[in-house]
């Protein structure tokens, strides 16, 4: 199969041309190579990929061939690297695959490479130190998001029909906002983050992935879900499988508008518009359309501690663990500014602070679930600005302690991390597009605790209805015109 069929079919495509015998594994992970040795040198998305793998994975396995990369956190494939973004875990080599690569593998995916992060997942951008800025495909100029920035990436560009990422605080739904693709963050406890852990950041971590197409997020979903042995909780499985739910009608749901952000950062004029039509169409899908009143229960200042408490101390505690498994010193040979600062900071976090931390957790989680009870959807832009210029972060990096740069980060995107707090599902869907620059904008949908069924039959609804969806910027053939 040419590269230029490969990128315009999504995995669930690819997989049935398997099936039917009218292409291999093999030649699409040809085509997939292909691509990444085009396109990779100019957005920097994919720091390794690999000469072999393991071929479709089993007989019948539903998204046979595939190919597919995971992040450089989140997922780990035995005998292959995995460096969290950091000089500081450099050249560490993964002794057994996670829970959720041994899923990747039954569901035929063929693993062949590995996505950019940003340093241990600590920024919405990925510029990481250790291998240089991923660059948006719509815009080189332009960050592609993070942490999941690679894979977001990767994806637009055409390399793979969809990539893993992990979300603590909108790295699915940044990166899939700012590069015109689909993410959804699961449930918490939706997918298991075993056998090596049992939460990551306290809870605030999920896995899953971003697409091109809705149902092939839905396909990943069906594929990765569930628990394992262990772990602690578990969201209850769907009565039926999302890549049903994708083609379902949603009903008439009532979908609550937050236009302006928690934390007082106006959402700027582009982003607006592109509620505003995101709202009208809707509206014209016999959707009830209001604006919302939905609290996080505490004051935005004592929400922004909180969050900062929580992600150093967890953070404090992976880097003591690093330095001591590598024999590295803590400082800035091996570690970013912002990270650094996080980890000085998370040192003094104390025991009582931490609990306190995660009572504001549940707070937040109980007056958003209040919410849900009057509306069926949540509506709020997925970031309030167009894509950032790379190095819009340097600054703030290099000079805010451990409690400024999540203030920064939140300020910057403040509507994801509620979400991750409350543990509910929530994902961008790719609805319009900037008139003057063209940059893809993404719009959030949340939903009650469990319900991303409600979700994928909203969002299947909406990519029949929006002309911006699954679209891809070739430039692996200096076109940008898209599909």
């Amino acid at each position: 199969m040419r590269v230029a069929e490969y990128v315009h079919h999504d995995a669930v495509g690819l997989a049935k041309l398997v099936a039917d015998g009218e292409v291999t594994a093999a030649e699409l992970r040809t085509a997939a190579l292909e691509a990444a040795q085009a396109v990779n040198p100019r957005i920097n998305a994919i720091v390794e990929t690999w000469p072999a793998d393991d071929g479709p994975g089993p007989a019948g396995a539903p998204l046979a061939g595939v190919p597919f990369l995971i992040k450089d956190i989140g997922a780990a494939m035995a005998g292959r690297r995995t460096e969290l973004g950091s000089r500081l875990a450099a050249g560490n080599v993964a002794r057994a695959d996670s829970a959720l690569m041994r899923r990747v593998r039954r569901a035929g995916l063929v693993t062949f490479g590995r996505t950019a992060t940003s340093e241990l997942a600590y920024s919405i951008t990925t510029e990481p130190v250790l291998y240089g800025a991923t660059r948006n495909p719509w815009d080189p100029e332009r960050s592609a998001g993070g942490s999941s920035g690679g894979a977001g990436a990767a994806v637009a560009a055409g390399v793979v029909p969809l990539a893993h990422g992990t979300d603590a605080a909108g790295s699915l739904r940044v990166p899939a906002a700012y590069n015109g693709l689909f993410g959804l963050k699961p449930t918490r406890g939706r997918v298991s983050l075993g056998p090596d852990f049992d939460e990551l950041f306290s809870g605030l971590a999920v896995a899953g992935g971003v697409s091109r197409t809705v149902r092939d997020s839905a396909a990943l979903l069906d594929q990765i879900s569930g628990p394992e042995p262990g772990d602690p909780y578990f969201a209850q499985q769907p009565s039926r499988p999302y890549a049903e739910e994708v083609t379902r009608h949603p009903g008439r749901l009532r979908i609550g508008v937050l236009a302006q952000a928690w934390g007082g950062r106006r959402t700027t004029a582009p982003v607006a518009d592109a509620l505003s039509r995101t709202v009208a169409l809707l509206e014209s899908l016999g959707h009830r359309v209001e604006e919302a009143e939905a609290g996080l229960g505490v004051g935005w200042e004592e929400y922004v501690l909180a969050n900062a408490r929580l992600f150093t101390a967890n953070l404090a505690a992976t880097v003591d663990e690093l330095a001591a498994a590598f024999g590295r010193p803590v400082d800035s040979s091996t570690l970013e500014p912002a990270t650094l600062a996080g980890y000085h900071y998370g040192q003094r976090v104390g025991g009582a602070q931490f609990v306190a931390a995660l009572a504001v957790r549940n707070r937040v989680s109980r007056s958003l679930a209040r919410s849900f009870g009057t509306y069926d959807i949540l509506l709020t832009p997925t970031v309030p600005e167009l894509p950032v210029p790379l190095g819009a972060y340097a600054e703030s990096a290099r000079t805010l302690d451990g409690l400024g740069w999540i203030g920064t980060v939140f300020d910057r995107a403040p509507f994801t991390m509620p979400f991750n707090m409350a543990g509910t599902p929530a994902m961008s869907v790719p609805l319009a597009a900037d008139a003057e620059t063209g940059l893809p904008i993404g719009m959030q949908f949340a939903a009650g605790h469990g319900l991303e069924s409600r979700l994928f039959r909203l969002a299947g609804q909406l990519e029949q209805a929006s002309p911006w969806s699954g679209r891809v910027p070739a430039i692996w053939a200096g076109d940008r015109t898209g599909r």
